[in-house]
């Protein structure tokens, strides 16, 4: 006999839904399921919910490319203060950066997944990937996969660590350290770009997906040769190929935190981070005023993406959620999902702040299917609420 998950937490009256539409998707998965869910409105915590033996509101999950969202705020607040201009050359900032043909390159471009330097010819090591310097030293000598600015492509492992260069030249500071310092810290988020070591018992190990036969050979049927873009973007290509699944239950990548893929966190962290940009929390000012959001949510780079070889669309440094994953969001929300099935965005129109985690690796990789049904009944709650 199976025991039943029972769904923890709490919901805002009104957002009695939610937490019955978690319910009722946990009972259809494996007894192994843990995941987090977490909403703000308007700065107000309303969902709070979390699943699965051993779980905990508290649990830290790997968050994956939601990383990026985190990276890619520490940018936005940057642009904001004047320390960083979008329409400036890269190599205003990074000299380095000129070679291969790479000079004409703007901030901008290079935040859209613009750059053609989505990995290098070799590969990199467990060592380079855990560390955003070392790859950006790499990237820098790189010899693009297409001209600059001209396509788009996702640039999976290594847009935090070309966003994070641009960021250390101008401040003399890491973006971790910058995050640190003016996001995480002052609004005690759990969502770390370097774990401490004191929090590692909480860290909850990712489990490898679980394919069903179907999804098996549709895995199977995928292009795989060690050459594609896709393998290069991947680092499956060289002589030390990325095991993505595994990566982040390495702890050096939780302790470098590198700002693609190595944030740590949970849904309360995420979404509280996503709060505290479009709303503020507790009675803060909002990070980001409303032109940031503006110039950041708007699609910069839409249509076929030379990596994904699908449809995808950027903002700068974030997805643009509303087209790539949840179409009934506002036009302007501005996120990141995780390879692992992480959902994590923030919709300024409706004043939504959303998180998802999970423990399990889901497929087919990015925001699990879940988070259709959990983000559609947050919002319709959201707007129904008083």
């Amino acid at each position: 006999m199976t025991q039943e998950i029972t769904v923890q937490g709490t919901v805002a009256e009104g957002f009695e839904p939610v937490r019955e539409e978690f319910a009722a998707f946990v009972a259809g998965e494996r007894q192994d399921y843990e995941g987090q869910l977490c909403a703000y409105v308007h700065g107000r915590r309303v969902v709070d919910l979390w699943a699965g033996a051993g779980a905990t509101g508290d649990s830290l999950y790997a968050v994956y490319s939601a990383t990026k969202g985190a990276a890619h705020l520490v940018a936005a607040l940057l642009v904001q203060d004047g320390t960083l201009e979008l329409d400036r050359k890269v190599t205003y900032y990074w000299p380095e950066f000129a070679a291969e043909g790479k000079g004409a390159l703007t901030l901008r471009d290079l935040l859209a997944h613009r750059a053609g330097l989505v990995g290098t010819d070799t590969g990199f090591s467990l060592a380079e990937l855990a560390d955003d310097r070392m790859i950006a030293e790499r990237l820098a000598d790189q010899r693009p996969f297409w001209r600059p600015g001209t396509a788009f492509g996702y640039h999976a492992l290594v847009i935090g660590a070309l966003t994070g260069e641009v960021v250390r030249r101008a401040t003399g500071r890491t973006l971790q350290e910058v995050y640190e310092e003016r996001i995480r810290a002052p609004h005690g988020l759990d969502l770390y770009l370097g774990l401490p070591a004191a929090h590692e018992p909480r860290f909850r190990p990712v489990r490898p997906m679980l394919p069903t036969p179907e999804q098996q050979a549709r895995l199977d049927a995928a292009p795989t040769g060690p050459h594609t873009l896709t393998s290069i973007a991947f680092n499956r290509h060289g002589t030390d190929p990325t095991d993505l699944e595994s990566l982040p239950n390495e702890r050096l990548i939780r302790a470098q935190g590198p700002a693609s893929v190595g944030g740590i966190g949970s849904a309360r962290g995420l979404a509280a981070m996503y709060a505290a940009t479009i709303s503020g929390v507790d009675g803060r000012t909002p990070l980001l005023k409303e032109d940031t959001l503006a110039e950041f949510g708007q699609i910069h780079s839409v249509g076929y993406d030379l990596v994904a070889r699908a449809h995808k669309s950027f903002g700068l440094g974030f997805q643009a959620t509303a087209d790539t994953w949840h179409p009934f969001l506002g036009a302007t929300t501005i996120g990141h999902s995780g390879a692992n099935g992480v959902q994590s965005f923030a919709d300024p129109r409706a004043g939504i702040a959303y998180a998802y985690t999970r423990r399990r690796f889901a497929f087919p990789g990015g925001a699990a299917p879940e988070n259709d049904r959990l983000a559609a009944t947050i919002q319709q709650a959201a707007l129904s609420a008083p």
